[in-house]
């Protein structure tokens, strides 16, 4: 006689089988997608970092949300946890508590941390408009990275040590965007802030994080191009830089990435750098038709997105922004006209995996086994 599934098996059982029938590009039978079916199983099988960003209230309270990151992911990133905001209610005070908490879940999971972010222009506190000036800036950026980098010295795999420094319409020649902190320190800011990292920890990767690089359009050609070039700069200056973030937020029904973006990751292979894909979803907003349509739309823009990049030894983690539908940024930052929820990452609102999941699942499996571990 079979033992009685629960109704979470059942659920997880039926979804594969549907997975299977909706994706002809992939055979999936009805199995489990926990432990050995795990996203976390098939990438360690295949030397990759693989997870994504996370809440710590959500770890905390609620279990299936928690139970899901445990299971898939073996490598973390706070959504919010480590930004300016969160880190600094006021001038002369800290608060690590949930970016912590972090730490610990990862720590008791054996997984791995990574740290977002040092230097943005958005998210920082209320108190540092009127607080900053050209005067300070400088030592305010250093004295920050030092304590922040510092308090998690040798505990993290990583840091986006600058975040989204590039904006070419701005027209600058060098591409900087014309934030506050250029503003008020000025074009080395960058340099100022990778060095102070690595002075605070001897141990992360450090590493710069932008958007809009992905695709052959030509704005996006443009960025990339002023990517590489900060990049070369600051190695041609003995700048501590590892890896170089592409965030990799992709609408579904728009131009899909291609030979642009192999040649900038092997451009930064040949720089001996990593490359992180460490904010990926993929938008449906401007999809229509059935839910089942739209998924398998998806589903194929994150097989063929990561056969593209995991083709090359130097891409060596893979993270998605989120990890169930329910708390995606893209409802609220590009919701969809009929009202229903994005589908746009590996677990739905229910917890239960989506086709992206074995979508992942395959471009994992299909990673060459020669290539070395280089995020390990």
């Amino acid at each position: 006689m079979h033992a009685q599934l629960t109704r979470r098996q059942f659920l997880r059982q039926t979804t594969c089988a549907a997975a299977a029938s909706l994706l002809p590009w992939s055979s999936i039978s009805a199995e489990t997608v926990d432990g050995a079916g795990s996203l976390r199983a098939h990438a360690e099988a295949h030397r990759l970092l693989t997870g994504c960003a996370v809440v710590p209230e959500h770890l905390t309270n609620e279990p299936a949300y928690a139970s899901t990151v445990a299971q898939q992911a073996n490598l973390l990133v706070a959504e919010n946890a480590m930004k300016w905001k969160a880190l600094r209610p006021a001038p002369d005070k800290y608060n690590f508590a949930p970016a912590d908490a972090i730490l610990a879940f990862a720590d008791a999971h054996g997984q791995r941390l990574r740290g977002h972010n040092l230097c943005w222009h958005e998210a920082l506190p209320d108190w540092f408009q009127s607080t900053a000036t050209t005067a300070n800036a400088r030592r305010l950026l250093t004295d920050h990275i030092q304590h922040v980098a510092g308090h998690f010295a040798g505990k993290l795999h990583s840091w986006d040590v600058v975040n989204e420094a590039i904006d070419v319409k701005d027209g600058r020649p060098d591409g900087l965007r014309k934030s506050r902190w250029l503003e008020l320190v000025g074009p080395d800011y960058v340099e100022i802030a990778f060095r102070a990292a690595r002075m605070a920890d001897s141990t992360a990767l450090l590493t710069y994080n932008d958007y809009g690089i992905e695709l052959d359009t030509p704005d996006q050609q443009q960025k990339r191009a002023q990517v590489l070039a900060l990049v070369k700069r600051l190695r041609l200056r003995g700048v501590p830089i590892h890896a170089v973030g592409v965030q990799s937020h992709l609408t579904a029904g728009e131009s899909t990435p291609g030979a642009g973006l192999r040649d900038f990751i092997r451009e930064l292979a040949a720089l001996d750098m990593q490359v992180f894909i460490t904010e990926l979803d993929v938008s449906d907003y401007k999809l229509t038709g059935s839910a089942v349509e739209r998924d398998a739309a998806v589903a194929k823009l994150y097989g063929d997105y990561l056969d593209l990049v995991l083709a090359e030894p130097n891409v060596t983690a893979v993270l998605t922004w989120g990890v169930t539908d329910k708390y995606t940024w893209l409802n609220q930052h590009n919701p969809r006209s009929d009202g229903q929820l994005q589908r746009c990452l590996p677990f739905d609102a229910d917890y239960q995996p989506t086709p992206i999941f074995f979508a992942m699942r395959k471009g994992f499996d299909s990673r060459r086994q020669s290539q070395p571990a280089l995020g390990s």
